[in-house]
């Protein structure tokens, strides 16, 4: 039973935090989506820095703005897959 139990508090756990935007879209096949991504990781990492400067009292601002820029980074992905369907 507590097996079980610590086992879904991990998983909760990891719902609780805004996973990393990642590097996934090949710049030889496309630039330019590739320098968004690129643009999209800086932003999460001084949206992160802001946080720990204002000891996370930035009134759920920064977190959601990170929630946006992780999807903005999944929606360049799969803009690339895309593309590379349509060849």
């Amino acid at each position: 039973m507590l097996t079980v139990l610590s086992g879904t508090a991990l998983i909760c756990s990891g719902a609780l935090f805004a996973q990393r935007p990642a590097t996934n879209i090949d710049p030889n096949k496309h630039d330019n989506l590739a320098a968004a991504q690129h643009f999209i990781q800086q932003a999460y990492d001084k949206a992160v820095e802001a946080q720990k400067a204002n000891k996370d009292e930035l009134g759920g601002h920064a977190e959601k703005a990170k929630d946006h820029l992780v999807a903005a980074d999944q929606e360049l992905k799969l803009a690339a897959e895309y593309a590379d369907h349509r060849k």
